[in-house]
């Protein structure tokens, strides 16, 4: 069997076995050496520069009819991929998407480029756009030299009915599933939007883009555990960071009131559905604000970004549909523990530290574990661990939780009329957090204190502790004005604007465990 016919192969054929493919490799290569040896000088030209794009051309043209386009003689220069070929007409696919070029039969005898040409190729043509009988655009070439390879595809793609199929495959070859995959292009094309459309909202509201270091002597902003790497220069250890909190916030410190920075971040943990090691975050803070500024700036960005991304704030993900063009939910935590379990008293959640032993009963109750490892939590980590246990997977429409105790919240404000408690919220749709912010704490000593408290935890095993940040605390004794922040999972955020079901979907290329 020909390479072509291979390539042509019905929809009902079997995958290439390995033989069957690296034999069509091999044919290919000697394809590549006949262009090298013609007209095509090193077999990979560059003197062709496109001009036209699929989906522009059928913007521009698509609506006119075939007598009309045929008067016009409009002449276009197209390139990209061969997707696929039926006699005289080859399908093309480009960033935009796919246009058809036709070459007749005379050309078809004399064309070198046509001859060896295959699937995968990819190709530039010129020529006059022309409508076929069936109501589609397609490019004639008129004249030899208009009709080219530009590269050799020397692997065969997947067919078209069997498509890139492995799961894993997808992952570690990302290349091949952008080719085969409109939905996969899809989506990385949505995901650019949907940072496009954060930076502007942000920016039209007097936000400055920033940047900050990537690799810091001192992880902080976040409680997680770091990568490890040592600079030999310095001859330190180092960490990439895990949040760029602490550096915006500097930031504030010296007079910049809004910012933000659309920043990638590492943190040494599992993998999941939701969980990568590196991912990508937006934080931004603004002074003179607190966290009722942040949810209300939180609600209209996302609504901003759903209408002008999606088209509807109506998101669907799954068999669910979340309303963004409602006002969002607002509940404290332990409004939430109270509504998701019956058997738990509101008044010994809203006076936990006085009944800790209570909390620990109904901890164990729910699955959280109440051993010696935990000695150190108190009664905020207690209350948290609850709600994650019992009501963060419940809060389905878009809702924010506030009062997070100040044991789980080392960077958050105390409330002023109840300081067990902070001024911070997270916000979740469908049971999964998406963001998290609050009034930061810009009290010198109560952040020392705090960071003292970390230091203590990660003593006693926890990993995920921060650790004592000395400059961080000397910029705050030089005066922070009152500031609010948040961030906000882009790639969590576009999952849910995609109706995407693992973060690998939306990440173009995440980490995997390497193949043995």
């Amino acid at each position: 069997m020909t390479d072509q016919k291979k390539d042509d192969q019905k929809q009902d054929a079997q995958p290439l076995s390995a033989h069957e493919e690296n034999k069509l490799i091999a044919e290919r290569r000697a394809k590549l050496e006949k262009l090298r040896e013609g007209s095509a000088a090193n077999g990979h030209p560059n003197d062709f520069r496109r001009e036209h794009m699929a989906a522009e051309l059928k913007a521009k043209f698509g609506e006119k009819d075939k007598e009309t386009l045929a008067n016009e003689g409009n002449q276009v220069s197209i390139a990209g991929r061969v997707m696929g070929r039926r006699g005289p007409f080859i399908g093309v696919q480009d960033t935009s998407g796919r246009i058809q070029a036709y070459i007749g039969k005379q050309f078809q005898k004399e064309s070198e480029a046509w001859q060896l040409l295959d699937i995968g190729d990819i190709i530039a043509a010129k020529g006059t756009l022309q409508l076929s009988g069936k109501g589609e655009l397609y490019v004639e070439i008129n004249d030899l030299s208009d009709f080219k390879i530009l590269t050799k595809s020397l692997r065969p793609l997947p067919d078209k009915f069997h498509g890139l199929s492995d799961q894993e495959l997808k992952y570690r070859q990302r290349y091949v599933d952008l080719i085969i995959n409109d939905e996969t292009r899809t989506t990385f094309l949505m995901r650019s939007k949907i940072i496009e459309g954060i930076r502007f909202f942000l920016s039209q509201r007097g936000f400055m883009e920033v940047e900050t270091p990537m690799l810091q002597s001192i992880p902080g902003g976040a409680s997680a555990k770091p990568f490890e790497t040592h600079h030999n220069a310095l001859g330190i250890d180092m960490f990439l960071r895990i949040a760029p909190e602490l550096y915006l916030k500097r930031l504030v410190v010296g007079g910049f009131d809004k910012v933000f920075e659309i920043n990638r971040n590492f943190r040494n943990e599992g993998l999941s559905t939701r969980h990568n090691p590196e991912f990508t975050m937006i934080e931004f803070y603004q002074a003179y604000a607190d966290y009722n500024d942040m949810m209300d700036l939180t609600e209209a960005m996302l609504r901003f970004v759903a209408e002008t991304v999606l088209g509807t704030t109506d998101i669907v993900y799954g068999e669910s549909v979340y309303d963004f063009a409602q006002p969002f939910q607002r509940m404290t935590m332990v409004e939430a523990i109270v509504k998701y379990n019956d058997d738990m008293d509101a008044d010994v959640l809203s006076n936990a530290e006085a009944n800790i032993e209570t909390l620990k009963e109904y901890a164990q109750k729910v699955g959280v574990p109440v051993s010696a490892k935990q000695k150190a939590w108190g009664a905020g980590k207690y209350i948290c661990e609850i709600f994650e246990a019992t009501a963060e997977e419940k809060l389905d429409q878009p809702t924010f939780i506030t009062e997070y105790p100040w044991e789980v919240s080392p960077l958050a404000r105390r409330n002023d009329a109840n300081p067990f408690v902070t001024d911070r919220f997270e916000f979740f749709v469908g049971g999964r957090e998406l963001a998290n912010g609050f009034s930061e704490l810009n009290d010198a000593e109560d952040q020392a204190a705090r960071f003292r408290k970390q230091v203590e935890e990660k003593d006693a095993g926890d990993d995920e502790a921060m650790h004592y940040d000395e400059d961080y605390i000397h910029a705050l004794e030089y005066g922070m004005p009152p500031t609010a922040g948040e961030g906000i999972g882009i790639d969590r955020l576009v999952m849910l604007f995609t109706n995407s079901h693992t973060i690998k979907d939306v990440i173009l290329f995440p980490h995997m465990k390497p193949l043995a």
